[in-house]
């Protein structure tokens, strides 16, 4: 029996069904619960660091005799093959049809998330779509983003930051208290007893220690990468306690308190209502000596670690910049600088700005794409 034409899904847990429902096909017994079971286990386990995660999770959960486990991998790797070809064929019509409206509207990242800030989002319906999709799209630059995409790449920028926060907030360590029983260290000390559970260790949840204090370029050379770089702002700090915000273009503003708000959108519009140089110039030597004047003796300490989002461009005083970066390295814990244009094979620092501030950055990353900040977790 032929397998029928797999439908495009528009999220990671409807693809997952829909590959349920191809094993059914192969003779695997899968119901309701075994898509729950495997559901559930993606929910737990949270974002993948490797594609490979996600086939020893459904694996563990699909997979329920020693039958289905000798062909469950061949299977998988079958399943996401043909739908990889779909997927190249649709991103091949996607690109045409982007050049076309390029060459009618100019910018496409602009023109397109402008009118997705404004409310406007696509009616066109997709035929295909895969967890092999989502891989393509987190390592995509922000700046060439297709409309119908923004919705769902803030929906992981929403899911990466959350991931990130709350495993800078499971920190545990071994505790003599019977608080939270250590399944793991238990079962380890007990092998030489043959396996009986004589005794019992338990850890304690490690309070949070990193502050946090992340600095987000919005000038107008920022434009295609802020206003999505700001949602990973949001979404990290509505899971993370220790954390301060701060928008710049030719002066700082803290947005700490703006980016509570209950909703995305209300945050960027009370970010933009605050930045009154929203899409101007920049000032970074600036807008760093006055987060050091007016913050530095409150948030800068060897448990602070500060992350720097910008493209280095500087139309202020470079001497300045150079002193404010030396001054705020020398008090933090550590300095990380996210440049969007540094996802370029062809990077090279050669502006002026980025040039005084690279002998004060201890991580310098790049910061275009949902992957790159996904890798945030081990810079930090």
């Amino acid at each position: 029996m032929s397998t029928p034409l797999i439908q495009r899904q528009t999220s990671l847990s409807a693809n997952i069904v829909a590959f349920c429902r191809f094993l059914r096909q192969k003779g695997f017994t899968i119901g309701s619960r075994e898509e729950a079971d495997a559901l559930r286990a993606l929910s737990t386990l949270g974002a993948f660091d490797a594609p490979e995660q996600l086939q020893l999770c459904l694996r563990a959960t699909l997979a329920r005799t020693y039958a289905q486990l000798r062909v469950f991998d061949e299977l998988y790797m079958q399943y996401w093959r043909e739908l990889d070809k779909a997927v190249d064929s649709k991103l091949k019509h996607a690109k045409e049809k982007r050049d076309q409206s390029t060459r009618k509207t100019g910018t496409p990242g602009l023109q397109s998330i402008k009118s997705w800030l404004q409310g406007n989002t696509s009616t066109e319906e997709t035929e295909m779509a895969t967890y092999s999709t989502q891989e393509v799209l987190s390592r995509k630059d922000f700046s060439l983003l297709a409309e119908e995409e923004l919705s769902e790449m803030a929906a992981m920028i929403h899911r990466i930051a959350r991931t990130l926060a709350l495993r800078e907030s499971r920190r545990r360590k071994a505790s003599n208290k019977p608080l939270q029983l250590d399944l793991r260290r238990t079962l380890r000390q007990n092998m030489r007893r043959g396996g009986e559970l004589l005794e019992l260790a338990h850890f304690k949840p490690v309070r949070q220690k990193k502050q946090i204090v992340l600095l987000c370029d919005v000038s107008k050379s920022m434009d295609l990468y802020s206003r999505f770089l700001l949602q990973f702002v949001y979404a990290f700090q509505s899971n993370y306690r220790r954390i301060e915000a701060f928008a710049f273009s030719t002066q700082l503003y803290r947005v700490t308190p703006a980016l509570r708000q209950r909703d995305f959108k209300s945050a960027l519009e009370e970010v933009a209502l605050q930045v009154s140089g929203w899409s101007g110039g920049t000032k970074i030597g600036a807008s760093l000596h006055q987060f050091f004047r007016q913050y530095g003796n409150r948030l800068l300490n060897r448990q602070t670690v500060v992350i720097i989002m910008s493209d280095g461009w500087d139309t202020g005083d470079i001497a300045q910049l150079e002193n404010s970066m030396r001054r705020i390295q020398h008090k933090a814990a550590k300095v990380i600088w996210l440049n969007p244009l540094a996802g370029s094979a062809q990077y090279e620092a050669k502006t002026q700005g980025m040039q005084a501030a690279m002998p004060y950055i201890d991580v310098f990353a790049p910061g275009h794409s949902v992957e790159s900040l996904r890798q945030l977790y081990h810079r930090l």
